[in-house]
């Protein structure tokens, strides 16, 4: 199995999952002397082995991420560490830049104080292309890598 699979596998594990735990709350309360719409038990015990496979599917991919590497030199953990950062950076610049349109900046009342961007707009927006840039190519590295590598087991 390919690494691909595999993550297409734990999201397929996670929302059966989900759903499992959606129809235990509906059996586990039921009005006295009618009969619940499932065993509770059975759901409950069709979770527990869903959740074991879910971790050791975890595991194997977190071992796979720690021992690949890309074609960058870092390993898949890396880049994925990287591309949150990046991820995280570009969320700042767009916040900096939401701010800069805040209250004040293009109608003013009498007496209040003029507001005044501390930064250039323009710059702040070619950062964020740039990050966002960074993260596609590597987002396009890791799917390709995710799509080849086999998962280490």
């Amino acid at each position: 199995m390919v690494i691909g699979e595999a993550l297409n596998r734990r999201a397929d594990l996670r929302r059966r999952i989900a759903a499992l735990q959606e129809r235990i709350r509906e059996c586990v309360l039921v009005e006295e002397g009618a009969e619940p719409p499932e065993d509770a038990g059975g759901l409950l015990a069709e979770v527990g082995t869903l959740c074991d496979e879910l971790q050791n599917l975890i595991a194997q991919l977190n071992h796979s991420n720690a021992v690949s590497r890309l074609s960058t030199g870092e390993t898949v953990t890396e880049a994925l560490a990287r591309r949150d950062v990046i991820e995280l950076r570009r969320k700042a610049l767009n916040d900096a830049v939401a701010a800069t349109t805040g209250r004040g900046l293009y109608s003013l009342r009498r007496g209040e104080a003029r507001m005044v961007r501390q930064v250039s707009v323009g710059d702040l927006q070619r950062e964020i292309d740039s990050r966002a840039r960074e993260r596609r190519e590597l987002e396009n590295l890791l799917q390709q890598h995710n799509w080849t590598a086999p998962l280490v087991v």
